[in-house]
Parts: structure tokens; sequence; C-alpha cells
């Protein structure tokens, strides 16, 4: 595993020193940071067209963060995979991920959305990345919770759709060697294990049809995030440190009530600050051979964002794992592996 890196997005802004991609790469690498995930919908960070068009310009992006002091661990397109697929009950909603040139128009801006997935699989494998973040978009999520009865059909036909929107995508990022992970997150289709695995049936379980795993979203979700890691750790390809809280009352729970994020029963939080048992969590990706970034996600309703930057990157160097080279017992080994049969008194 690598690490710390973190993610860019919550940070970059119009007052320094988040308003370049090298001043906010040089802060985060004098707060202990190894790495930085790269927005690709903020045009402070990266011209996407330019960088899947041009391995000039990517040797020349990925030199300037190593000048800074950092990695680039790899791209996100959440905002514009959300677009590859929204319900028109969030068309007004959704129209600001997308360029002016496009709002108002679910098909132009579905197609623009599509296009930018491919330049991302492009930019990645010129900058020598192997894994790319995204979100699933979703068709099915006003009818998340079954009331009004949903006709028959209506979940099959959705995951369906997805998977015709998504496949060409797919193959895609099969073509430039780079898996696509999808961030399992409350109001994508994709939001656990289950839809996950439909989602696979979908794609035909192509082999770039992969995860971010991020456990601040299972926790919300009052879900067991050591035991996903057990069943889907084949797919982990990209990991989000982010730390969430879920305490439930007698008043409100699970949908939160409408109520801002500060008075939900679920919260996003600062590393440390949540229930997230991390030491679990890097033990169990450790076990299984995780091998990409910890990357942090900082979001949280109650401290500053470059308190929570600057905390996060010794959080996560103190709960990294070198993995054993030889058993811990070696010591105390005895025996000839010839002999076996007669240890067993054969």
């Amino acid at each position: 595993m690598r690490g710390p890196g973190i993610f860019l997005a919550q940070f970059m802004g119009d007052a320094a020193p988040f308003d370049t991609l090298d001043s906010a790469a040089r802060w985060m690498a004098e707060a202990g940071y190894e790495g930085v995930q790269i927005p690709t919908w903020d045009a402070r960070c990266i011209d996407l067209k330019q960088a899947a068009e041009s391995q000039d310009y990517c040797d020349d992006l990925a030199g300037r963060c190593a000048e800074a002091g950092v990695a680039i661990t790899e791209l996100s397109t959440h905002l514009q995979g959300q677009l590859v697929a929204v319900h028109p009950a969030y068309d007004a909603a959704f129209d600001g991920f997308a360029p002016e040139a496009v709002r108002g128009k679910p098909a132009e801006r579905q197609e623009w959305a599509v296009q930018q997935l491919h330049y991302a699989a492009k930019a990645s494998r010129r900058l020598g990345l192997k894994a790319h973040a995204t979100f699933s978009g979703a068709l099915l999520w006003p009818f998340v919770y079954p009331w009004p009865q949903r006709p028959a059909g209506l979940v099959a036909e959705g995951f369906a759709e997805l998977g015709k929107r998504w496949r060409p995508i797919l193959d895609a990022f099969e073509e430039q060697g780079v898996d696509l992970c999808y961030e399992l997150h409350p109001g994508e289709d994709l939001h656990d294990g289950v839809t996950f695995e439909r989602f696979l049936e979908s794609v035909g379980g192509h082999a770039r049809a992969n995860l971010l795993y991020d456990p601040s979203h299972f926790v919300l979700q009052a879900m067991d995030y050591l035991q996903f890691i057990d069943f889907y750790h084949d797919r982990i390809r990209m990991f989000h440190v982010k730390d969430a809280e879920f305490n439930p009352t007698g008043r409100a729970g699970v949908y939160g009530s409408y109520s801002d994020w500060i008075d939900r029963p679920g919260r996003f939080r600062s590393l440390g600050d949540g229930q997230v048992d991390f030491g679990g969590i890097f033990s169990k990706l450790t076990q299984y051979g995780y091998a990409g970034w910890a990357v942090l996600e900082w979001e949280c309703c109650l401290k500053h964002p470059e308190d929570g930057a600057r905390e996060g990157a010794p959080f996560i160097a103190a709960h990294m794992i070198r993995r054993a080279e030889r058993a811990f017992d070696d010591f105390a080994g005895g025996g000839d592996p010839a002999a076996n049969r007669r240890w067993l008194g054969l």
C-alpha cells in the first residue's frame, strides 16, 4: 500500500494556496502527503482533453507535481460519471455539474459526460496510472425505498440500461489498461455490495469494473464495512480514507430527516473523530494484498479543512502496515518436509 495521499476536490478554490495545482500540491507535500488525487472537472488542476491528447502535457503535469513533492495517485471523474445516468427528477440539480452549453439538454449532457470518461481513460494511461475514480450515476434512486410499490421488472430494466451505458466506457478503459473504480455512494445506483453485483451482471463481469472502497458511506448505511472487504477485496483497487459516525436516536436514523449535515445521525468526520475502525481496515487490506494508494477524502461537518488535512497525513502514516516477509514463528520451525509421514506416525 502507498500513501498517504489526499483528494484535492474539497480543497481547491479561488484563494491561495489552493487556487493552483502547483501551490496546492506544495501545501499538501509540506503537510506530509506523498500523493494527490486530481479532480478532472476543476480547470485549476487539469485540462482533461489536453491530457488525453498530449503526452507532453501529461509529462509536464506529473513533473510539476513531482517538483512540488507529490505524485499523482489517480484522476477522478465523480461529477462526470454522475451524468452518465441521471433520472429526470434530478436534471436541474445535476445540471450544475456540466458546462453551460449542455445544461437543460439531458441527451447532450450525457454525451459530454461519456466523452469525458473516454478522455479520462487516455489521460490516466498517459500519466502511468492504473486506476480511476468515478460515480455510476443513477436511474433508480427515486425508487430506492419500495413505496409506492415498484412495477415488476423495474430494477432489472434500470440495471440493464446502466450496464448498456457503461459497457463501452469500460471497454475504453480496458483498451488503456486502467481499472475504472466506482465509489459506492448513496444517490448512486451502485451504493452497496448487492447493487455492485447487479451491475457486474449487467456488464458481463467486466474485468475493469472495480471498486473505490470508502468505509464512511457504509457506516451511514449501517453496513458491515469490514466484512465488505472479505467479500469484494478482489475488486477493490482504490481506497478513500474517510471517517464517519452514525448515532441513531428515537427521533432520526439512516434517512436523516432532511436535516443539515451537522444535525443528521450519520455524519462525515475528520480522521480519528468518527467511529470507523481503521486498524481493522488497514489490516484486512494488507491481508488481501491491496497495493494501491491510501487517499484521504476530507469531509467533516465540524472541523476546518486545513486542520483536517494536517491531521490526516500522520493518521494515515500511523496505520500503514509493512507486510511481514516471513512468519513470526519461523524461529521455532522444525521438521523436515520429507519426513511428514513419519511425523504422522505412518
